[in-house]
């Protein structure tokens, strides 16, 4: 073994080990001086990306509606009465062109989503179809389809899927106030078989739930701490949907939710941080505080499954005004 060998492993085994990012430590980020706070984020995010380049993924839902979960602020469960239809899977014809279109403006990775607990052998058998479809276009892949098993995980895979979606939502303690035809543990399996798979996992949480502070704190703690953490994490703010058990929840302070921002960017310094729903709500000087906090990519296009998301127009003309540009 030559000097030079010994010299990178002395150095290796003398780094720093990375945080360990427990509640307590997370609530402590978050509840910095708010200068103190984005200082921090920004110099993390430009130590590990470009911050001037967003990325920017288009979601679409493939199927719609008549979902067996009960999530209580989702439109398309079977136990709410928000008078959303139930429709059936897209073809892939249609799924294409709308992928063409999304990359067109400018989108580097489409995001196909199905209102399912879990998919049946035929629907993935299509879902597996349109995945390598889409990245025969030159786009990411992504897919959001409820609870998969291991030999799901690997079909995805072996189709061409770069990321899977399964948001944890909130805190594990919290969490049966939410949903309760499905467990925490229901989704750390799900996230299990994608990482098995071989796939890139994308995994956040939603804002606005009823949840504590603490609450929110042990959300980024959780997704910090697992065993290889998510590359791409959604940070969504609840839109409230008439219909639903959280209709009437009061909104989300933004400047908590910059703070939310920020204390993820540093726990998670190598993840894509999305602005992701309920983005449409925020000015443009909010949505500028959330990138400087560390958020680098968002959803693009007017709608997201079922809720509105900012017009392109307005993303394009925040994002020349900011001197930012999309990740190419």
């Amino acid at each position: 073994m030559d000097a030079a060998t010994n010299a990178a492993e002395r150095n290796q085994a003398s780094a720093p080990l990375p945080p360990a990012w427990t509640e307590a430590a997370v609530r402590a980020l978050i509840d910095l001086p708010f200068p103190d706070l984005l200082f921090q984020a920004q110099t993390i995010h430009r130590a590990n990306f470009d911050p001037t380049r967003v990325q920017l993924s288009t979601l679409l839902s493939i199927k719609t509606g008549g979902c067996p979960e009960d999530c209580g602020y989702c439109a398309q469960s079977l136990h709410h009465q928000t008078g959303l239809p139930a429709s059936k899977l897209m073809p892939l014809d249609e799924v294409l062109a709308r992928a063409r279109e999304a990359k067109a403006a400018g989108a580097t990775r489409f995001c196909m989503g199905a209102a399912w607990r879990g998919p049946n052998p035929r629907d993935l058998e299509s879902v597996c179809a349109m995945v390598t479809a889409v990245k025969a276009l030159g786009l990411e892949t992504c897919a959001t389809l409820g609870m998969i098993s291991p030999d799901q995980a690997t079909a995805l895979a072996t189709a061409g899927l770069d990321y899977y979606n399964h948001n944890l939502d909130t805190a594990e303690r919290h969490y049966e106030a939410i949903v309760s035809t499905r467990t925490y543990a229901d989704r750390l399996a799900t996230l299990a078989a994608v990482r098995a798979a071989g796939m890139h996992v994308c995994c956040g949480g939603i804002v606005g739930l009823g949840e504590t502070e603490a609450d929110q704190a042990a959300l980024i703690a959780t997704l910090a701490s697992l065993p290889e953490p998510p590359e791409s994490v959604p940070i969504n703010q609840l839109v409230p949907i008439a219909g639903t058990p959280l209709a009437d929840a009061p909104p989300t302070d933004p400047l908590r939710l910059v703070r939310l921002i920020a204390a993820a960017r540093i726990c998670l310094p190598r993840a894509y941080i999305r602005l992701s729903a309920g983005r449409e709500s925020l000015d443009d000087a909010a949505q500028a505080l959330c990138f400087l906090a560390g958020a680098n990519s968002i959803f693009y296009g007017g709608k997201l499954l079922t809720t509105p998301n900012a017009p392109e127009a307005r993303d394009k003309a925040l994002l020349a005004r900011l001197g930012m540009r999309a990740l190419g």
